[in-house]
């Protein structure tokens, strides 16, 4: 039997045999949940972003932050100020007795109280009189003896008179008499003299004020020996009503008051305490001395005030302010708003674009509050405050609004007001802090905010 030869080609219908392990041929495997994982990621990042967002949104809309430099804002007016020239001055009293005693004795009576204001005549104290009263009853004995030694020599003399007449008696005798007469008459007023003095001593010892004013502390006793014409004083008084200062002023301002004295025109004159915030009364410039003092250049002034509530007390160091003319519709800005810096004078002038920009002003004289100013017009908007933190082109946040009826910022006026009272907000909430922070329906469209509470 023939053998077949096998045939190396595979049997078609037959199924083939998988490739053996580790063969270069793989199949891909399917990556689909790593796609999901990335998309559930994506997802979930959205949707905390979006929280995140509007959680922002609404810290925003709880609390708006505030944006630029807070300033207040004040505007500048057309008005009057006056001119002065400030010096430091003294209060000085028109009249001021040191009462002394012109009689030796002891005080008896004191009749005044310490601080008492008393009027001209009031007795102030009594010294013993009885020495003094002796006095007086001896000078009237010897003029009543002497007045009858005159009257007793006149009768003579007008008896020899009339014996001369019948040549009785000789021409010297007459002669002689009559100048026994007249030598009378000298004792006679002689005496009445020394009667004259004795009553003065005796009035010395009551003591009278010789001027309306206030007394000082009681520095004598009842009982206390004082010497006659002794320089220690008995009281003190001094006038109150009217009084005077005296303050001294540079020689440079005597061609603006000089003519203004020869004028009549009665310069007013402030004085204020020592802190200059405080006037104490008003009134107005007396005179001026009467030469320059060459070691300051200075002359001195002195001015009278009725001074009826006794606000200046003498010896008191006051601030005196002379008026020497007043500005007329001058533009005035408050003292605050001036600034100085390197390049001079200047101010923060506020745009409606609410930027700062600086603004160079010359300044022509200020009474302490308020400056009149040369550079900028009446009605310019101007920063009061935040100076530490403005520049040239500094955005501004508004803390309160520009006062149009004067230099005073703080009152509610203007397009863009602000108010210094709570402002309330549209969901009920309310503003506290002086109006700082914004809200819709403050007054005059002022600006206020804190939280706004539900």
């Amino acid at each position: 039997m023939t053998e077949t030869p096998k045939s190396t080609e595979p049997f078609r219908g037959s199924v083939a045999t998988p490739p053996p392990r580790g063969s270069g041929d793989r199949q891909p495997k399917s990556r689909w949940w790593v796609w999901a994982l990335i998309l559930a990621a994506v997802v979930v990042g959205i949707i905390v972003y979006r929280q995140r967002q509007a959680a922002n949104g609404a810290k925003v809309k709880a609390a708006p932050p505030v944006i630029g430099v807070p300033v207040q804002l004040t505007k500048s007016v057309k008005g009057s100020i006056g001119e002065y020239v400030a010096a430091l001055g003294t209060v000085t009293p028109v009249y001021t007795v040191t009462v002394t005693s012109r009689v030796l004795g002891a005080i008896e009576n004191v009749y005044y109280k310490e601080g008492q204001m008393i009027l001209k005549g009031d007795p102030l104290l009594d010294i013993d009189p009885r020495p003094y009263q002796a006095t007086v009853t001896q000078a009237e004995g010897q003029l009543a003896h002497d007045q009858a030694l005159l009257s007793e020599a006149r009768i003579d003399y007008d008896r020899y008179k009339a014996a001369l007449a019948r040549n009785a008696i000789a021409q010297q005798q007459v002669a002689d008499q009559e100048q026994v007469v007249h030598q009378d008459e000298g004792t006679v007023k002689n005496d009445e003299g020394n009667l004259e003095n004795a009553k003065v001593n005796l009035a010395y010892t009551h003591i009278t004020s010789p001027i309306e004013g206030r007394v000082g502390l009681r520095l004598v006793d009842p009982g206390n020996i004082v010497q006659a014409n002794s320089t220690t004083a008995l009281v003190v008084i001094t006038q109150l009503e009217p009084i005077t200062v005296v303050f001294s002023v540079a020689e440079d301002y005597l061609s603006q008051i000089q003519p203004q004295i020869r004028s009549g025109a009665r310069m007013q004159v402030d004085a204020f305490d020592r802190q200059q915030q405080t006037k104490l009364a008003s009134g107005y410039l007396l005179t001026l001395d009467n030469q320059v003092d060459t070691t300051t250049g200075t002359v001195k002034l002195k001015a009278q005030f009725d001074n009826k509530d006794g606000m200046l007390f003498p010896n008191e160091f006051v601030n005196a302010r002379l008026l020497l003319k007043t500005l007329n519709d001058a533009t005035l800005v408050p003292a605050q708003a001036v600034q100085q810096g390197s390049q001079g004078t200047f101010v923060f002038k506020i745009n409606p674009d609410q930027t700062a920009v600086v603004q160079a002003i010359k300044t022509i004289t200020s009474d302490g509050n308020v400056t009149a100013v040369d550079g900028i017009p009446p009605g310019t908007t101007l920063a009061a405050s935040g100076f530490d933190k403005l520049q040239d082109g500094s955005k501004v946040s508004v803390r309160n609004a520009p006062d149009q009826g004067g230099c005073n910022a703080g009152q509610s006026a203007g397009p863009v007001g602000q108010s210094s009272q709570p402002g309330k907000s549209p969901n009920g909430g309310q503003g506290h802090g002086g109006g700082q922070g914004r809200s819709t329906t403050g007054q005059g469209g002022g600006q206020a905010t804190g939280s706004n509470k539900p």
